[in-house]
């Protein structure tokens, strides 16, 4: 006999499959530390923003508008935009709160 039988080699066992485990963890911590916990912090201060606007504050809304606080409700804001000019607007579309003297100085 010329060829020898080939005989077919033992597949290596598979370990109990720890690896991928800690690989989706580790996935996980890197999801949570690098999008969530973020945009859990930015959603914390704004909602501390939003509760601590007085009368008189400026502000400018996620829209772009600029305008004065007239008067605060409870979930709604209205804005002097300009003379004799109010509009409504919800607490929640408020962006970014700007020092006094702010609309003056544009």
């Amino acid at each position: 006999m010329l060829i020898s039988p080939a005989f077919a080699q033992g597949a290596p066992s598979a370990g109990p499959g720890y690896e991928q485990f800690f690989i989706i963890i580790g996935m996980f911590a890197l999801l949570y530390f690098l999008m969530i916990r973020p945009q859990m912090k930015r959603a914390k201060e704004h909602k501390h923003m939003t509760e601590a606007l007085q009368k008189g504050d400026e502000i400018i809304t996620s829209g772009g508008v600029l305008g004065k606080i007239t008067k605060i409700g409870e979930a709604y804001v209205a804005l002097e935009i300009a003379d004799n000019t109010e509009v409504q607007v919800q607490r929640s579309a408020i962006q970014t709160l700007l020092p006094k003297g702010t609309i003056k100085s544009l």
